[in-house]
């Protein structure tokens, strides 16, 4: 895979980046059927009561309708998450919504949920079957819903059987008031409500975590209410974090003033420092998916010793080809062994404080 990257990336790059993603979802779904390659069994990571083969996922955005989700296990992922999925199929927002910042190294997109809906998600991933692999289902509201928290509890119940785990995305930026979920009341409404329609489907389709994906562009203060709402009604996980409305100064693209949510390089450092400061409120009480600006063991590793205990990628893929997986799994055991680390359990949240406080930043990686 690494080396038809290598042949087929100027024409996807010469292509407009919304058809060139959709031409690389295309080629997964005619990715021959064979097993995923074998693990370091170091990587194993147990969360959320699942065992992942590695911490290795791919996060919500590549896979929106659940086209291609056994393909992305079979290059190695040791997760996938499909979505955002919304109740009725939506549009989404117009386009262009989608830019690549090469000088950057990342990603600016403003898709607002264009989803196909939950029916037609839900065919395809009841059609896998028992294929097995860890397929979580990210769930989302539609923008001209009048209710936005009754469209995730309908989420959490169309997908009881298909799902491996849920997450509840409340982090776009993408669609109008949609982080207004993030303010106390209304999470702990939002939070109560998913999570009885879950216990009440668990008798049919087993018990599914669910986790909560919150953004990057949070105060303290707001850290301190969301942390103590998700602790209070005992969610099973969350992840750090979704797409930064900022734009560093740093920034050098042409398309960086564009509206939409930043990912990929450029928000590593600020993801991080999130991520860490979340971990230090959690105290133990869930595991963490680390994102943003994964896009070599080193930054994964980085997340790890932050406080994540599984990581997510997506952006970075853009420049660097499905061959990157593959790359960080085979970084990560010498990072470990560098460490003096028996596995990577025992790495998590080392360097948190330091993240959390500023004194390790991402300057240090480069």
């Amino acid at each position: 895979m690494k080396a038809l990257f290598g042949l087929a990336r100027p024409v996807l790059m010469a292509l407009d980046p919304e058809t060139a993603h959709g031409a690389t979802i295309k080629a997964l779904r005619l990715l021959p059927p064979g097993p995923a390659p074998a693990d370091d069994p170091a990587l194993a990571v147990e969360a959320f009561g699942l065992r992942f083969p590695n911490p290795v996922g791919m996060a919500a955005g590549f896979d929106k309708n659940g086209e291609t989700p056994d393909a992305l296990l079979r290059l190695g992922f040791g997760f996938t998450e499909v979505g955002t999925i919304t109740p009725r199929p939506q549009p989404g927002n117009p386009k262009p919504r989608l830019f690549r910042l090469p000088e950057d190294m990342g990603v600016i997109n403003r898709f607002g949920f264009n989803s196909e809906g939950h029916a037609a998600v839900h065919a395809r991933l009841k059609a896998r079957g028992a294929r097995g692999g860890i397929v979580g289902v990210n769930v989302g509201a539609n923008k001209e819903s009048t209710d936005r928290t009754a469209d995730y509890v309908s989420g959490v119940t169309a997908f009881a059987d298909v799902a491996t785990y849920f997450t509840m995305n409340i982090s776009s930026p993408n669609t109008p008031g949609l982080r207004d979920l993030q303010q106390a009341a209304a999470l702990d409404d939002l939070l109560a409500r998913a999570i009885d329609a879950r216990d009440a489907a668990a008798a049919r389709f087993g018990r599914k975590p669910l986790l909560l994906k919150v953004a990057p562009d949070l105060t303290e203060g707001d850290l301190d209410d969301i942390v103590r709402v998700s602790r209070d009604r005992k969610i099973d996980g969350m992840i750090v974090a979704n797409t930064t409305i900022e734009r560093p100064a740093s920034l050098r693209s042409r398309y960086a003033q564009e509206a939409g949510g930043l990912s990929g390089k450029p928000l590593f450092g600020l993801a991080t420092k999130t991520l860490a400061q979340v971990w230090r409120r959690v105290e133990g009480q869930f595991p963490i998916v680390g994102a943003g600006g994964v896009d070599s063991a080193e930054t994964a590793f980085a997340k790890i010793e932050a406080g994540a205990s599984l990581i997510q990628l997506y952006s970075s893929m853009v420049f660097a080809g499905p061959g990157l997986v593959g790359d960080i799994k085979r970084g990560l055991p010498g990072l470990l062994k560098k460490g003096r680390y028996a596995r990577l359990a025992d790495a998590v949240g080392v360097a948190a404080n330091d993240w959390a406080s500023g004194k390790v930043s991402a300057n240090r990686l480069g």
